[in-house]
């Protein structure tokens, strides 16, 4: 999400979709890429037969790494999340970020955001606040 501050304004929302189907192939890359093996993401019988879960489910960094890729994408200087529900297998995403302020701080021109993720069925699955640097 490329912005310029002399275009963006108070109140502009901004959309896009993560994934039309999180796959079990990319919760377990993102073990790998992360060094996460938490059975509960990548062991189907221990997640259904001791931790009494459907099924295994993504990590929570996962959809918040995805989520700060739309948001900044190399430009985040601040970020922080709540995970309000866990993301499985087969989920389509799509990730709102909310301007909050366009501001100047140390000579660098910066957006305050309040982003959401949903899955398809528009339940919340990661909220949280973001600031970003943006072009002049």
């Amino acid at each position: 999400m490329a912005l310029q501050a002399s275009k963006v304004q108070v109140g502009d929302t901004y959309t896009q979709k993560l994934t039309e189907d999180l796959s079990r192939t990319q919760i377990v890359q993102y073990a790998g890429a992360s060094g996460d093996y938490n059975p509960l993401h990548s062991d189907e019988i221990f997640t259904t037969k001791v931790a009494n879960y459907p099924t295994v489910f993504a990590h929570g960094m996962l959809t918040m790494g995805m989520t700060g890729r739309f948001v900044g994408d190399g430009r985040l200087t601040a970020y922080g999340v709540r995970f309000t529900r866990q993301v499985w297998p087969g989920d389509a995403l799509t990730a709102t970020a909310k301007v909050d302020a366009v501001r100047e701080e140390d000579g660098q021109s910066l957006v305050d955001l309040s982003v959401t993720t949903v899955n398809q069925d528009g339940d919340v699955v990661v909220m949280g606040k973001a600031t970003a640097r943006v072009d002049p």
